[in-house]
């Protein structure tokens, strides 16, 4: 689709006539939704939905719609952002030594099967660096210790202000992001593998064939403050059976991480994930 569209993400309590209140504030602007989703979480109380429309034929300039819509959520108590399709988001891809899922997500850009540019890597180690010139993408070596980390953090977000980033991903990388950190920068998404909390820390896979697992995981999610419990955008599982070594699980595993970040990241960058509380809707 060639002409550009806006999209709404909201989230507001529920009551009568939302519905018709959101879709009303587009169509009398001579706006045409060309998608619409919606989910009432009746715990929460609370109703979500994604509007898009086409901007083309649309009465309002685009400074002017934030404002305009404002005036009708303010009232609902609703949450929303508002996005356009021909934004191109800046992504900033971490990683440490493990390069399977740096490799997917940048085939996967220049396949085009997500619109995103990706300026920049950093890293903890220097084994990448290779990866970023062979793509022609600037590679940044910040490494981190315990002794260190404040001031190397605070050189990472001066990097992403520089570039312009607007979205990291945590590719692999081995090094916790601090609480502080993700308060500066929020819009972060890590993958791992889905062991958690049964096999936390190092050698995930050998302590799982160790106890022989019969499925393995991989989960897509925000970084917060808690460690790997932040809202989960993707997952998916794989079986496996005693006749599998620790290098079958541990190359199953590679290719789930790699699938779900990829399903994780397209849906952000298309404007599908809306966050509420610890929990995700990812619209179709």
């Amino acid at each position: 689709m060639t002409n550009p569209t806006a999209t709404l993400l909201i989230s507001c309590p529920d009551q009568r006539g939302l519905v018709a209140k959101f879709a009303n504030f587009i169509y009398s602007n001579g706006g045409n939704i060309i998608h619409a989703d919606q989910h009432t979480d009746f715990a929460a109380g609370l109703f979500l939905t994604r509007i898009e429309w086409q901007l083309d034929g649309f009465n309002l300039p685009r400074e002017f719609i934030a404002p305009a819509f404002n005036a009708i959520a303010q009232p609902l108590g609703a949450k929303w952002e508002i996005r356009f399709s021909d934004t191109v988001p800046r992504i900033a891809i971490w990683v440490s030594r493990q390069d399977h899922c740096l490799f997917d997500l940048i085939w996967r850009q220049r396949a085009k099967e997500f619109i995103a540019e990706i300026p920049l890597i950093i890293s903890n180690h220097y084994n990448l660096k290779v990866v970023a010139e062979q793509f022609n993408i600037d590679f940044q070596h910040i490494p981190i210790n315990k002794d260190n980390k404040a001031e190397q953090e605070t050189q990472q977000l001066e990097l992403l202000r520089q570039y312009k980033i607007d979205l990291v991903v945590l590719a692999k990388y081995m090094q916790i992001v601090s609480a502080d950190f993700i308060s500066q920068f929020p819009q972060i998404i890590n993958i791992h593998h889905s062991f958690l909390p049964a096999f936390i820390g190092a050698n995930p896979y050998h302590r799982a064939f160790e106890r022989g697992v019969k499925i393995i995981g991989a989960t897509a999610h925000y970084a917060t403050a808690d460690l790997d419990a932040g809202p989960i955008i993707e997952q998916d599982v794989v079986r496996v059976s005693h006749r599998d070594e620790v290098d079958d699980l541990v190359r199953k595993g590679k290719d789930l991480e790699r699938v779900v970040l990829a399903r994780a990241v397209r849906s952000h960058l298309q404007n599908r994930v809306l966050v509420y509380g610890n929990r995700t809707v990812v619209f179709e």
